[in-house]
C-alpha cells in the first residue's frame, strides 16, 4: 500500500530552477525551511518536528527524527503545506542557488536514495529524510560530507537541487565511476562508494583536484553536478576586493600588473 501522498509537479526553467507542486484537496508536500517561493490561496503552512513521515507517533520519536536532522546541519523543523481548498492549488520551491532541480521517484529507485546533505528540497508528505551514516573512516574523513549524508527513503517523489547541470549515470554491476567528492549529488542504495587517492606525486600538490576521488561502483544510478555550491563560494571570495580594496588577479601570469592594464589600481 502506497504511504505517499501522490502530487503531480513541472520543472520551471532551465539555469535557475524551480518546482511546482499540484496539490489535489487534502494532498500534502514537505519542504525545507525557506524554499518556498510562492503559493496559491486556501494553502496552509504548518510547522512540523523532523520530516512528517509519520514513523514515530511518540513525542520522543519525534524529537529524535527532528535530532538526526540536526546532525546533517538542517533545521530542527520542516514546513508542511496542505491543500485546505475543494479543487487543485499550486505551491513553488526554489533552491537556495543557481542549479537543476531533479526529481526523484523513490519507490522506482528501490526506495531510497542517499544524497549529499543539503540536496533535498521537497517531497511529498509521507517521505522519510533521515541520515546516513558512512561506515567507512577513510569516506567520512575525505569523502568531501564528511560521515553523514541524507537518506531519502519511501515510496513517492522528492525533489532534490544541485549546482550546475545534473548528469545521471547507469552504472552496471563492478562498473565503476572516479568523480570529484564535491560533485556527487546522489546515488541509489546498492550503490558502493568509497574513496581513491589521486595517485602520483604531482597530481597530488599541483593537479588542483586534491588528494583523493570519489569513488562510485554499481550497480546502480548516481547523479553528479556540475558546479559545486562550494566550488562557486570559492572562486566568488577569491574575485572579492580584498582588505584595502585589492581583488586576486583571478589566475593571471600578469597578477597585480594585470589589474593596473585593466584600470583597478
Amino acid at each position: 500500500m502506497k504511504t505517499s501522498h501522490e502530487i503531480d509537479y513541472r520543472i520551471i526553467g532551465e539555469e535557475m530552477q524551480c518546482v511546482e507542486i499540484e496539490l489535489d484537496p487534502q494532498e500534502t508536500v514537505i519542504a525545507e525551511a525557506g524554499s518556498l517561493m510562492m503559493m496559491d490561496d486556501h494553502i496552509e503552512m504548518k510547522t512540523i518536528f523532523g520530516d512528517g513521515s509519520e514513523q514515530s507517533n511518540s513525542f520522543m520519536g519525534k524529537v529524535f527524527s527532528a535530532g538526526k536532522r540536526v546532525l546533517t546541519g538542517e533545521s530542527l523543523f520542516m514546513t508542511a503545506y496542505s491543500n485546505a481548498g475543494s479543487g487543485k492549488r499550486h505551491v513553488s520551491f526554489a533552491s537556495p542557488y543557481p542549479g537543476k532541480v531533479l526529481a526523484m521517484d523513490v519507490a522506482a529507485l528501490g526506495g531510497k536514495v542517499v544524497c549529499q546533505k543539503d540536496a533535498f528540497l521537497c517531497a511529498a508528505k509521507g517521505t522519510s529524510v533521515g541520515i546516513e551514516f558512512q561506515k567507512r573512516i577513510g569516506v567520512g574523513l575525505f569523502g568531501g560530507e564528511g560521515f553523514i549524508m541524507q537518506k531519502i527513503e519511501g515510496d513517492g517523489m522528492a525533489f532534490l537541487h544541485a549546482g550546475g547541470t545534473i548528469v545521471e549515470r547507469e552504472l552496471g554491476p563492478g562498473e565503476l565511476l572516479k568523480v570529484d567528492t564535491g560533485c556527487i549529488v546522489a546515488f541509489t542504495k546498492d550503490i558502493d562508494y568509497n574513496i581513491q587517492m589521486v595517485g602520483g606525486i604531482r597530481n597530488t600538490f599541483f593537479g588542483g583536484e586534491g588528494l583523493f576521488f570519489g569513488a562510485l561502483r554499481g550497480p546502480g544510478k548516481v547523479w553528479i553536478q556540475s558546479l559545486p555550491f562550494s566550488r562557486l563560494a570559492d572562486r566568488i571570495i577569491s574575485s572579492a576586493p580584498k582588505m584595502g580594496g585589492k581583488r586576486k588577479g583571478e589566475g593571471s601570469i600578469l597578477g597585480g600588473l594585470g589589474d593596473l592594464l585593466d584600470g583597478d589600481n
